[in-house]
């Protein structure tokens, strides 16, 4: 299935800072976070972001919330965004059936709420390029569960070419120098 800007969304989940220093090629994912979001606000598709804990926690990685122009992040402690109230209500609210993620842990957060959205009956599609776990095998694992289930596995350039749609758009130029 392809996705189109004017039915998907961004969700950014848990990218943050403290976080991150766990994660491996955890530079590899917070990169491909920060040119989706960059890519989607050229593109005017929305972006949801949520935190776990961030009391404890901390905040999302600053490079993505700058990215993202600082969307207040949705607070959570359940793993699946999908068990959070606020998150559905903010996911009913925006009105789109096809979600591409990125975030961490990969094995977690990021399955949970694939398969959550699924369920929900969301096309989902997770860039590859832009998750993580602490251990790469943990991430693998995750990907082909979630592949095995019919969940979209993607990278960040196929996302966004996927949204651009043609060359002839006149956001292109904006956003090749982004992805490549």
């Amino acid at each position: 299935m392809i996705f189109s800007r004017g039915r998907a969304l961004l969700l950014v989940i848990d990218m943050q800072e403290r976080l991150l220093r766990q994660i491996e090629d955890a530079a590899k994912a917070a990169a491909g976070a920060i040119t989706l979001a960059k890519c989607s606000k050229i593109l005017g598709v929305p972006a949801l972001v949520t935190e776990q804990y961030p009391e404890g926690i901390g905040p999302t990685l600053p490079g993505l919330s700058d990215a993202l122009e600082r969307r207040p992040a949705i607070p959570k402690r359940t793993f699946s965004c999908c068990r959070e109230p606020a998150f559905l209500q903010a996911l009913a609210v925006a009105g789109r059936k096809q979600v591409i993620i990125a975030g961490i842990e990969a094995h977690v957060c990021v399955l949970q709420t694939a398969f959550d959205l699924a369920e929900k009956g969301y096309a989902v599609q997770v860039a590859e390029d832009a998750v993580g776990s602490r251990k790469n095998s943990d991430k693998l694992n995750a990907l082909k569960r979630m592949q095995a289930a019919g969940i979209g596995i993607t990278c960040v350039e196929s996302a966004v070419f996927e949204l651009l749609e043609t060359s002839a758009c006149r956001e292109f130029k904006q956003v090749l120098p982004l992805i490549k």
